[in-house]
């Protein structure tokens, strides 16, 4: 409490410092003002009172709409209004259809592989080999996570922007998928076999295209519905709580479903449609309210080309953090390691358990995997409430390759695991086999 106050006491005065004069409601025009050159450790970054409105400069401030006053001019001139309190104003709406996303992306990928091998239905299913299982769900991950690229490039250099991307990700791709995906699991009434060009169609294409398109943009597009400079300091707590929401979206997901799916597999996978349905209405509920740039169409520039920019901060002498995509790519490679070893929960480590008894004669293979998001939940709040501040203390840092190599050693440790696990299966097999 000590140190809010201390800070928006020192967000007032040097708001105090730069107003020159009280703010004119009324005279102040996007084409009328040119925005003032402002040291930028002097611009407030939390600003979201109509007292701290007030003492703002008035360069960012709009009087177009009440409901948002505050006002920016982006380097290609567009003029957006934001509102004071984003995350009560638009936010939540992206929030909640995050949040349903994941509970459906979660719910189905954790049973895929039980279903694909007739765990749930022996009478209908795609009869598939453990190996065949696996291999689907491999493909289907690996497009849901490859597929972000074709989100981020729709959303930068077409007319659709982030906005219609994650339209054109849930309707025009996600639902179908997921309908088609429903509809497999019904048995035929005249006898025709099971429709695996269908399920083809739904797990290898529609789905998984669907959810990564939206899962590249919804994150920034939540992020931009805050002033980038005079409430850049409420996006921090923006992603805190967007992240929260994937992980309570998972946890349902990841609890409900393969726990239904053992008793009726066609509804279990008609909870999600419906789930994601009630998520896309939200979405398009809150569409007059979001901050909406155009589209830049800079994706695959090198922005060292971009020479002419407007300077709205002077004195800022960061370095140039510039990068291209081959640049991003290197990096990217860093995760390769360990996406090996973590894309075994769902494939793997599924059909070991589909051999087990299950605990407390529900909790099965699927269900146990929502020990990960317990885990990102609870080392989330350690590691950054306890262990970080205590290597500060201490004055020990880990570069990032550091916590790569970590985290891709553990998946190593889970991987030798699961082939003693295995070993045991197999040893138990053959000693009560008859």
């Amino acid at each position: 409490g000590m140190t809010t106050k201390k800070t928006m006491e020192k967000d007032e005065e040097n708001l105090r410092k730069f107003s020159s004069a009280p703010v004119n409601p009324g005279t102040l025009t996007p084409s009328s003002i040119s925005p003032s050159l402002i040291a930028i450790d002097d611009i407030p970054n939390n600003v979201m009172s109509m007292e701290q409105l007030k003492l703002l400069p008035s360069e960012f401030v709009s009087h177009e709409d009440p409901s948002r006053p505050l006002r920016h001019i982006d380097d290609d001139g567009q003029v957006l209004t934001y509102a004071l309190r984003p995350m009560w104003y638009s936010v939540y709406f992206i929030l909640l259809v995050e949040l349903m996303e994941r509970f459906c992306f979660y719910g189905i990928n954790y049973t895929q592989t039980a279903y694909l091998t007739g765990v749930y239905d022996p009478d209908w299913n795609a009869d598939l080999t453990a190996v065949e299982a696996a291999s689907f769900v491999a493909i289907c991950i690996t497009i849901a996570y490859t597929s972000p690229f074709v989100g981020a490039a729709l959303a930068d250099s077409t007319s659709l922007g982030d906005y219609g991307t994650i339209l054109l990700g849930c309707v025009g791709f996600y639902l179908p998928g997921l309908t088609v995906l429903c509809f497999t699991t019904i048995p035929s009434s005249n006898g025709e076999p099971f429709n695996t060009m269908a399920l083809a169609l739904g797990v290898l294409f529609l789905w998984p295209m669907g959810t990564g398109i939206v899962k590249s943009v919804v994150n920034v597009f939540g992020a931009k519905q805050f002033h980038p400079l005079v409430q850049s300091a409420l996006i921090e707590t923006y992603y805190v709580n967007f992240y929260m929401c994937i992980n309570v979206g998972a946890l349902l997901g990841g609890i409900l479903i393969p726990i239904i799916a053992q008793f009726k597999i066609t509804i279990a996978y008609a909870i999600p449609l419906l789930v994601l349905s009630l998520g896309t209405a939200i979405f398009l509920f809150g569409s007059t309210r979001y901050v909406q740039p155009k589209p830049r169409g800079d994706m695959f520039l090198n922005n060292k080309n971009n020479t002419e920019k407007k300077k709205l901060v002077k004195n800022n002498t960061s370095t140039n953090n510039d990068l291209s995509i081959s640049a991003v790519a290197k990096v990217c490679l860093l995760l390769v390691p360990f996406n090996i070893a973590y894309s075994q929960m769902s494939t793997t480590f599924i059909i070991q358990g589909t051999v087990m008894n299950k605990a407390y004669g529900v909790l099965d293979a699927a269900s146990m995997n929502n020990a990960d998001t317990l885990s990102v939940l609870w080392f989330g709040y350690w590691i950054g409430s306890v262990l970080y501040p205590w290597l500060s203390k201490q004055q020990i840092k880990f570069q990032t390759t550091q916590k790569f190599a970590l985290g891709s050693f553990m998946g190593v440790l889970a991987l030798a695991w699961s082939l003693l696990v295995d070993y045991m299966i197999h040893q138990k097999y053959q000693k009560f086999a008859l």
